[in-house]
């Protein structure tokens, strides 16, 4: 029992001892309890909204007042006219605009029931359903509180809903953006994770050591393979995303495929940058894998409203790669946007990219050192 208990205490030691093993035990269930806890939720918070108010009377503009002091509403526009509608869609930032029609509050009080128009963002059906049921509920809410105020028994306002870009909220509008964003970034990471780490375990690394090639050729000379492989995988998912899912190509397709191939280069340089600094090709693998699949797909946006994450998660969400692409894809695929709509989101990737690059070149050189 004493030989026993003494391998257990060196297990122990060695535990204890190995920094990596304790960040498997705790840390990452620490930081999985803590991103699911807070950044996963099902409902909306500070969704942007735009309001066309046609009446401009009292019980229209309480209505809008009522809409934006819930915490579910951020009023960032007030439309002047409904031509402007498909572009404040088109910026991402508003998830409805609501509609009132001309004497609005004179038709209320007089006939019982007045026209609103809830117009949602359909290309997240998610949360185009929860916008549509909060507003619902806050409407509601409102004409029994004027109401009572007015000792009547008007019926309530029951609201038009419009759903933009997805008539029929089919779930595979939000999917396959985001697929197509993860699926990119875990295959050409963890493809090229293992490249540099792959040549130190096979000992080919002295061949590199006495070549002729600079760090940045050899980055590239690795890179370049995946890169042309990867954009004969996003023709195949956009392929399929048709022919299946019928999903349409709104935008222009040589935009989409020139973001795509952003993307890709973004990838593939955070892969080599995983790659020198691991030391072997499981931890490599391990790193890519684990490291970006979880954030990717919590913080991304694609399935969890960012605006509803506490503001710390949506900081983090804003060095996650795939929030950008998600956008981009989305912007150009389902609403048809073009460049000028995607521009903070290209220059973000493209800085990532160039960054990665910049890193792994220098990492590079000290492992060749």
């Amino acid at each position: 029992m004493k030989r026993l208990a003494g391998f257990i205490k060196k297990e122990f030691i060695h535990i204890f001892r190995d920094f990596r093993t304790l960040i498997f035990l705790f840390g990452i269930p620490a930081a999985q309890i803590l991103i699911f806890g807070f950044a996963v939720r099902t409902d909306i918070k500070n969704a942007g909204i735009a309001v066309l108010d046609k009446a401009k009377d009292e019980i229209s503009t309480g209505l809008i007042s009522k809409l934006e002091s819930s915490d579910f509403f951020i009023l960032k526009e007030n439309l002047m006219t409904d031509t402007r509608i498909d572009e404040v869609f088109k910026t991402g930032e508003i998830k409805a605009v609501f509609i009132f029609e001309s004497e609005f509050g004179k038709t209320l009080i007089n006939e019982g029931s007045a026209n609103i128009q809830i117009i949602a963002d359909g290309s997240e059906p998610n949360v185009a359903n929860l916008v549509t049921s909060y507003s619902r509920a806050i409407i509601s809410d409102y004409t029994m509180e004027l109401n009572r105020a007015e000792e009547t028994s008007a019926i309530p306002v029951e609201p038009e809903v419009k759903m933009y870009y997805n008539p029929n909220l089919e779930s595979q509008y939000m999917f396959v953006p985001g697929v197509i964003a993860i699926v990119l970034l875990l295959t050409c990471a963890m493809m090229t994770s293992v490249t540099i780490t792959r040549e130190e375990e096979f000992g080919t690394m002295e061949v590199l050591l006495v070549s002729p090639l600079k760090p940045i050729q050899v980055i590239l000379g690795k890179v370049m393979p995946y890169f042309l492989l990867s954009l004969i995988d996003v023709v195949f998912i956009l392929f399929l995303s048709w022919l299946v899912f019928d999903i349409p190509i709104r935008g222009s397709l040589i935009l989409l495929m020139l973001e795509s191939m952003l993307y890709i280069m973004m990838g593939l340089s955070l892969g080599i940058m995983i790659s020198t600094l691991a030391r072997t090709m499981q931890q490599a693998m391990f790193t890519s894998l684990l490291g970006l699949m979880l954030p990717a797909i919590v913080l991304s946006g694609f399935v969890f409203p960012v605006e509803s994450m506490p503001e710390i998660y949506n900081w983090l969400s804003s060095i996650i790669p795939p929030r950008w692409f998600v956008t981009i894809v989305k912007n150009i695929m389902v609403k048809g946007t073009d460049f000028s709509f995607v521009i903070k989101e290209t220059f973000i990737l493209l800085a990532m990219t160039l960054l990665f690059i910049t890193l792994s070149t220098t990492r590079f050189k000290k492992r060749l050192e």
